[in-house]
């Protein structure tokens, strides 16, 4: 066995699910063959433990390396910073210096908190509006992290956050006491939305959503969920942690026109660099001067200076349209890829979060593409996050790929079906939502 699969082997024996993210764990992808460890990156490019290189057609850094893995000018930013130390008892001037560049990007926002995690800037957003509005009750669209407030929706009889995000998140450990605190409505589901105001309007401290995902908005969704949930006094907060600065430079409620009370940010913004921030009116911010929001390593250096060399590079190369056109590319790649070679696919999702679906044996295909393109030196699996080191060349090697691994998987498919494709793959097919790992 490879030192990257013993390695994994291991942890799963030390650390409770494996991994810390859901997201990178291997089971994910191609159980027993994906290189769950990375030693090395660089541009979009991974090395694993057993120096195998990879280039990188996934979610690069989970959406957090926007301009590529290692980017050399917030490298450098950062350590100059380290070597003049990151961490005192004084607070640091990179906070206030990135406080007033995202007012400026966003000059409906008055105020800013920071914190290092995009699951703790959910967590505090939904805080500060319980806080400034007095009310307990969250309505809720989307994925947007592990705390109690979010998984709360899951606790009672039914698994509200099963067609929201992934299926399958078990709220053990959440106090009971939540139950009924949370409410789910699905993305452009007016009614659904309308329903949850008239039963819950005056308890609800606030909407918590993505306002893109994949795909955009209903004409008026966006204007009718602000304008019902100012209407009965609740708050408006937008998530873009995931969508924030690829599809447009601050945040795609800059594009789709709707502003929100509060928006959070993080991934992209500190190009994996731990940052978060939460920001919003004076009004809608009032709550954060009335309850107790603290943490020591919200005061460190590395996050703030890591974000404004991140969004000074972000803005220079208009990385979002650089995105976008990559995503186009292989979006049309994949699909003619897989025509070529009698392959059913659907391709979804904006240019900047491409994805596609097979259209028969969706899992043990999705196992049997990642396992062959990682044959062919690549990370592969059916969603693209493009970013700034995604370059022509790069694409090419990609597009040949493409057409090597199509080919196998329609040879496959024509040799037998379901009975092939396992054979194939060589190994367990991947998981599909949430699933409890042992051993």
């Amino acid at each position: 066995m490879s030192i990257t699969q013993e390695t994994y082997r291991h942890a799963k024996q030390v650390i409770p699910g494996g991994v810390q993210l859901l997201s990178k764990r291997p089971e994910m992808f191609a159980p027993e063959q994906w290189p769950g460890y990375a030693v090395r990156a660089k541009g979009c490019e991974v090395w694993d433990m057993d120096g195998n290189r990879y280039y990188d057609m996934t979610t690069n850094g989970i959406g957090a390396c926007l301009l590529g893995y290692a980017d050399p000018d917030v490298s450098k930013a950062v350590i100059s910073r380290i070597e003049n130390g990151s961490m005192s008892s004084l607070n640091v001037p990179e906070e206030v210096y990135l406080a007033d560049k995202l007012i400026e990007i966003h000059p409906w926002a008055e105020s800013v908190r920071f914190a290092r995690t995009g699951g703790e800037t959910c967590a505090v957003a939904v805080r500060i509006a319980r806080a400034t509005t007095g009310r307990d009750m969250v309505a809720i669209c989307g994925y947007h992290g592990w705390s109690d407030w979010y998984l709360a929706c899951n606790l009672g009889e039914r698994d509200s956050l099963d067609g929201i995000h992934l299926a399958g998140l078990e709220p053990a450990g959440v106090p009971s006491g939540l139950t009924g605190s949370a409410v789910t409505f699905h993305y452009g589901d007016t009614e659904e939305f309308d329903s949850i105001i008239r039963e819950y309007g005056d308890r609800l401290a606030c909407v918590i959503m993505e306002p893109l995902r994949s795909t955009l908005p209903p004409k008026g969704f966006l204007e009718h969920v602000r304008d019902e949930i100012h209407r009965v006094g609740g708050l408006l907060i937008y998530d873009e942690i995931s969508i924030g600065w690829r599809f447009t430079f601050g945040g795609s409620h800059k594009v789709l026109g709707v502003t929100p009370d509060i928006a959070v940010f993080a991934k992209a913004m500190g190009n994996g660099h731990p940052i978060g921030a939460i920001i919003g009116s004076k009004a809608a911010m009032d709550g954060a001067q009335k309850t107790f929001i603290s943490s020591t390593y919200w005061t460190e250096a590395v996050g703030p200076t890591a974000a404004l060399a991140t969004i000074e590079k972000m803005e220079k190369t208009r990385v979002w349209e650089h995105a976008a056109r990559v995503g186009e590319i292989v979006k049309k790649d994949w699909m003619e890829a897989a025509t070529r070679h009698n392959v059913k696919i659907h391709c979804d999702g904006v240019p900047c979060l491409a994805h596609f679906a097979f259209e028969e044996y969706g899992q043990e295909l999705k196992t049997l593409y990642t396992v062959l393109m990682l044959k062919e030196g690549f990370l592969g699996n059916v969603g693209l996050y493009p970013t700034l080191a995604h370059t022509d060349e790069v694409l090419d090697l990609h597009r040949t790929a493409l057409d090597k691994v199509f080919y196998e998987i329609g040879e496959t498919i024509r040799k037998g079906g379901r009975e092939t494709i396992l054979e194939a793959i060589g190994g367990p097919v991947c998981q599909a939502g949430f699933q409890r790992l042992i051993g």
